[in-house]
């Protein structure tokens, strides 16, 4: 069912038709070289199939998987051979992010000269695998999933070409199958038009004349979630995953942990960043949670999948409604500015005194025990002298923080106030 010209492609019409940016080069026979970035099944390869024989080129193609240096070498020896009567190369490369760097680099200078056309396709931010020299010579053209008015025009066609498709079997799709072929699909053609493809052979199997939701469902058993534990599509969820919990959706933080799991994440990985979450997001406006993170981890951990997705999912959930601050996140990022600007000395009352030489230089001398001042707190500095007066850690309004913003303020005014007399000592207790 792939098109046969550019008219008949489904979706991307912010790339084809009147005005378009890939229909004009079309029209004026004169291709760029570009990466094609998309999802699964957005119609990359047909794309460049077209957009190469419509423009007259010569279109060879070359797997990033397969293809090594040598293969790279015959195709440029080929495309002088094209170049001398006449015809241009274009050269698509599928999976280009999977190239490493010394491929890309032999590839560049011929791409430069002109001799070939490069359009590559990827899944992934070609900022990320595409090396600058080649990515600054080759436009990034952008493709969507295709939306669910596009999937059912591809497996409307499917349906009824008597010569590409299933038009011969006179198989019709009852109203949910359809629906469920979208569902199944997520914007990925192909995957619609397999999963089609099955349906309809349980449906012959069973000599039936519909294929029903249920065949589908059948037909489709457990769909690949679009996630590459490697790519950017990891990054993409994880992202989505902490800053649900982050603004205390739990529902949301639930659907993209889940994602995760049935796409076969390592869940200690998800567990790994629920415990820098419970620090850096939720902090002292809710204490345990850190706890109630690495616990979930040991969990986790201890029992395995599938069990262990329980405890992960009650771990969300707590972390997800639990008060946030990231107040002493943010502190320590201030007091990381300081502490690598410069190595200040550690001021002579706060240093040890282990030995009579020590003591003689002033070491511990005029350090004030806390213990031995009402509540604990005396007007003695621990700062730096360069850095008195710094303020890093600023505690929130919200939950536990807010006793913890009353003592720390307490604290702050007594150092910043004459010293306290020494507190009477509790009496000796008696018994052994």
């Amino acid at each position: 069912m792939r098109p046969d010209r550019l008219e008949e492609v489904v979706g991307q019409e912010h790339l084809l038709g009147p005005g378009k940016l890939l229909s004009q080069m079309v029209a004026a026979r004169k291709l760029h070289s570009m990466v094609l970035w998309g999802p699964p099944g957005s119609g990359k390869t047909t794309l460049a199939i077209l957009l190469a024989r419509q423009s007259g080129a010569v279109f060879r193609q070359m797997s990033a998987v397969t293809s090594g240096i040598a293969d790279l070498r015959a195709m440029v020896e080929q495309a002088r051979n094209d170049l001398e009567v006449g015809k241009r190369t274009v050269v698509f490369i599928d999976e280009i992010h999977r190239w490493n760097r010394a491929q890309q680099d032999a590839f560049l200078p011929h791409v430069e000269s002109g001799l070939i056309t490069l359009i590559g396709a990827t899944t992934e931010n070609p900022s990320f695998e595409v090396i600058s020299p080649l990515l600054s010579r080759a436009r990034v053209i952008v493709l969507n999933a295709l939306s669910e008015d596009a999937i059912r025009t591809i497996v409307s066609r499917a349906l009824a070409d008597k010569e590409r498709g299933l038009g011969a079997t006179g198989l019709e799709l009852e109203a949910g199958a359809t629906d469920e072929l979208i569902r199944f699909g997520g914007g990925d053609a192909r995957r619609s038009l397999n999963t089609l493809e099955v349906a309809a052979e349980l449906a012959q199997n069973a000599g039936a004349n519909i294929i029903s939701a249920e065949m589908v469902r059948e037909a489709a058993q457990h769909k690949a979630l679009l996630y590459d534990r490697a790519g950017e599509e990891h990054y993409n969820v994880i992202s989505a995953f902490i800053k649900s919990m982050r603004g205390s959706d739990p529902d949301a933080a639930l659907y993209w942990m889940m994602r995760m799991i049935e796409a076969g994440e390592d869940p200690l990985f998800i567990a790994r960043r629920m415990v820098i979450f419970a620090s850096e997001d939720v902090g002292n406006a809710d204490p345990r949670a850190l706890q109630i993170a690495i616990a979930v981890k040991d969990a986790v951990d201890f029992v395995g999948l599938p069990e262990g997705v329980i405890p992960l999912a009650q771990g969300v959930t707590y972390l997800a409604t639990a008060p946030k601050s990231n107040a002493s996140y943010l502190a320590m990022t201030r007091a990381r500015e300081d502490a690598a600007a410069e190595a200040l000395p550690v001021p002579l009352h706060l240093r040890n005194a282990p030995t009579r030489l020590m003591k003689q230089l002033g070491y511990s001398r005029d350090y004030r025990y806390p213990h031995d001042y009402a509540d604990a707190l005396t007007d003695q500095t621990y700062l730096p002298e360069k850095l008195q007066g710094r303020v890093y850690y600023h505690p929130s309004d919200r939950g536990y923080e807010v006793r913890i913003r009353e003592w720390v303020a307490r604290a702050r005014e007594a150092r910043a106030r004459t010293n306290q007399p020494p507190a009477a000592k509790p009496p000796k207790q008696g018994g052994g």
